[in-house]
C-alpha cells in the first residue's frame, strides 16, 4: 500500500461509474412505474379470453383455438415489450423479487379464475363468464401494479454492498 492515491480523482472515478448507473436504476423505475398500458393490454387479453372459453356452446376445438391465440397474444405483447425497452443490463433488470412476483401473479390469477368460476356456477348466475373475466382480470390489475413496483424496488440497491458488523465496531 505505497502508492498514493489522490482523493479527488478517486471521487472523479467514482463519479464516472456511478452517474450512468443511477441513470440506469432510474429508467428502470421509471418504465415500471408507468408501463400501465402493458398491464392493461394483458388484463384485456385475459378477460376476452376467459369471456369467449367460459361459453356454454363452445366446442371443443374452438376452445383449443382460443387457447392458442390467447398464448400467441400473450406471447407477442411479451416481445414487443421487451424489446421496447431501452435499458439492457445483464442480470441487473430481473432479481429473485421478479421471479417471485411472476409465481405470485400466476398464483393470484389462477386463485381468482377458479373462485370466481365456482362462485359463478354455485350462485347460477347469468352471464357467469363476462364475470367470472372481470373479476379475474380486476384481481390481475390490482396485484400487477404494486407487486412490480416491489420486484423493481431493491434493484437500485443490489450493487451496493453492506458492511460488516466487525467493521463497524
Amino acid at each position: 500500500m505505497s502508492t498514493t492515491m489522490d482523493a479527488e480523482r478517486a471521487w472523479q472515478d467514482l463519479q464516472r461509474i456511478r452517474v450512468p448507473q443511477e441513470r440506469v436504476y432510474d429508467e428502470i423505475e421509471r418504465t415500471a412505474h408507468d408501463d400501465a398500458g402493458a398491464a392493461y393490454t394483458t388484463a384485456a387479453v385475459m378477460w376476452l379470453f376467459l369471456a369467449v372459453s367460459g361459453l356454454d356452446d363452445l366446442p371443443g376445438w374452438a376452445f383449443w383455438l382460443t387457447l392458442t391465440a390467447y398464448v400467441a397474444v400473450l406471447g407477442t405483447l411479451g416481445v414487443v415489450h421487451n424489446r421496447r425497452t431501452r435499458i439492457r443490463l445483464h442480470r441487473s433488470r430481473h432479481s429473485w423479487r421478479s421471479l417471485a412476483t411472476f409465481f405470485a401473479g400466476a398464483a393470484v390469477t389462477l386463485a381468482a379464475i377458479l373462485l370466481s368460476g365456482r362462485l359463478v356456477d354455485w350462485l347460477a348466475l347469468p352471464f357467469g363468464s363476462l364475470i367470472q373475466a372481470t373479476i379475474s382480470s380486476g384481481a390481475f390489475l390490482l396485484f400487477v401494479g404494486p407487486a412490480n413496483r416491489w420486484a423493481v424496488s431493491t434493484l437500485r440497491d443490489r450493487g451496493e454492498r453492506t458492511p460488516h458488523r466487525k467493521a463497524a465496531r
